[in-house]
């Protein structure tokens, strides 16, 4: 049978470091980034967003505070030489050139007066974007293998599996169950989202703020939830991977949401493809079987669903966000390039345009625009490099995976929102970072594989080199000529 700890062969191989120096990615770890990033996603999903560290605004959420010191422990990473990480890595420039972006959005804003609540808002937004820069640089530079990456995954399938409970049982129990899970030492920070009545039916926002944020966060974990059903080492494993596949399916049905419909709609679209016809197959009875068994149980819910996207031109709530667009463009022609400044663009001052691209154009101008764009597009690249260079059937499904993440995350950001609510964001910026750790990962370069610090090097190691040996060139015969990274599970 296979072995519960699979080795794999590419993660053994050394890669060197310095002159006499190697290391590979299974160098033990006690708490690693893998480790403090499920943290993070736990508290994230299992904790009502709406309670923070009382004295704090709302990224005082524990979860994000979690991301901020991410962001610190990469930072003091770089500037310590024998800490550095080796290795090419453009998820940092494609960072790097959002956050030049949004400070000098930033100063452009308190070029002007700004009333209290524009100050307020612009200072939370530049340690927001710090929080989503320390979940993004971690995930692409800290995840050590794939093994330590599988993991991650799995923490993010079953805690998006509890979320989507907590909101199917509002649904059937017609209570919000979130008002008992109460955590010592934290405050509310607003009252508990009431359930809002849409069509025959009501929308559940489960742990999160609002019920459209479930919906794309849900959507965001669904592609992992159906890759563990498709490809996990068990049968027992494979089983309980459809049994999440489908609560989260169900709790994206609960929110009555429009999003989480055409997210899911293109995760279809992308995934399809990388399906033989036996999955297909299965697959599709599964998610017949499941809208029929939710039109016979749920009768008023599914006819709601049916309105949701007839007549538009009659539809209240496209009508209201189309109506804004006039009004934006007005604002955006008056600073097209840099913006009002980066966070100024604030309700109750500025009225909410349910579209993150308008909203980051008001703000940022049309430079925080590109950048941002840049950063789906980045991650986009890299998990395609990463997919075409995979030989093993698991890793290419996980890599479509992750295009789906970001090409659904460029759709939905143009429904609402979406870098206003921070369990969207936190999980968007980390399936980001994982876009970064792929093509690390299957990189042909051993010194890029491993990315490895240098700390163990010391006095005797690194110390002793020369400046401008520090970083010799790799001689041709220790590096693979192959393109691909083969991975063969070991059998016991």
């Amino acid at each position: 049978m296979t072995s519960a700890t699979t080795l794999i062969p590419a993660d053994l191989e050394p890669s060197r470091v310095t002159r006499r120096t190697y290391a590979t990615r299974r160098r033990p770890s006690r708490i690693d980034a893998v480790f403090v990033l499920s943290v993070m996603v736990m508290l994230l999903t299992l904790i009502p967003g709406r309670l923070i560290v009382p004295g704090m605004t709302d990224i005082g959420r524990p979860a994000l505070i979690v991301g901020l010191m991410l962001f610190v422990w990469w930072f003091l990473v770089r500037v310590s030489r024998h800490l550095v990480l080796t290795g090419q890595q453009p998820m940092r420039w494609a960072i790097f050139a959002f956050m030049v972006a949004a400070v000098i959005s930033f100063a452009v804003g308190f070029s002007r007066p700004l009333t209290a609540i524009e100050s307020n808002g612009a200072d939370r937004t530049i340690l927001y974007y710090l929080m989503i820069s320390g979940i993004v640089l971690m995930a692409a530079d800290g995840v050590a293998n794939w093994l330590r990456l599988y993991t991650l995954i799995k923490v993010i399938v079953w805690c998006c599996t509890i979320m989507a409970f907590i909101g199917v049982l509002q649904a059937v129990l017609k209570t919000d169950v979130t008002r008992y899970l109460n955590v010592p030492g934290l405050v509310a920070k607003s009252d508990a989202l009431d359930f809002q009545a849409r069509g025959e039916a009501f929308r559940v926002a489960s742990t999160t703020v609002h019920y459209i944020e479930l919906s794309a966060t849900l959507a965001l974990a669904q592609p992992f939830a159906i890759h563990l059903a498709l490809y996990a080492q068990t049968k027992w494993g494979k089983r309980f991977a459809v049994l999440a596949a489908a609560i989260l399916a169900a709790g994206n049905a609960v929110t009555q949401s429009r999003t989480g419909i055409v997210a899911l709609i293109i995760m279809f679209a992308l995934l399809v493809p990388m399906w033989t016809w036996r999955s297909r197959y299965n697959i599709f009875v599964m998610t017949a079987g499941m809208l029929m068994s939710f039109v016979v149980l749920v009768p008023g819910a599914s006819r709601t669903w049916l309105r949701l996207f007839d007549n538009p031109d009659d539809n209240s709530s496209i009508q209201a966000r189309t109506s804004r667009y006039s009004l934006a463009w007005r604002y955006f022609s008056e600073t097209p390039w840099l913006g009002r400044g980066t966070g100024t663009w604030i309700a109750p001052q500025y009225q909410i345009m349910d579209n993150q691209w308008i909203e980051t154009a008001l703000s940022g101008g049309a430079l925080a625009v590109l950048t941002l764009l840049g950063l789906f597009i980045t991650g986009i690249v890299l998990a395609t490099k990463a997919l075409r260079r995979s030989s093993v059937p698991a890793d290419k499904h996980l890599c479509a995976c992750l295009i789906a993440t970001q090409v659904m995350a460029i759709a939905v950001c143009g429904t609402f929102d979406s870098l206003a609510f921070s369990t969207f964001t936190a999980m968007l910026a980390l399936c980001m970072g994982l876009c970064g750790t792929v093509w690390r990962l299957t990189h042909p370069a051993r010194t890029v594989r491993t990315s490895t610090t240098r700390w163990f090097l010391g006095r005797d190691g690194w110390a002793q080199v020369p400046m401008l040996e520090r970083r010799p060139p790799v001689p041709p015969q220790a590096v693979p000529t192959t393109p691909a990274v083969t991975r063969t599970p070991v059998r016991t």
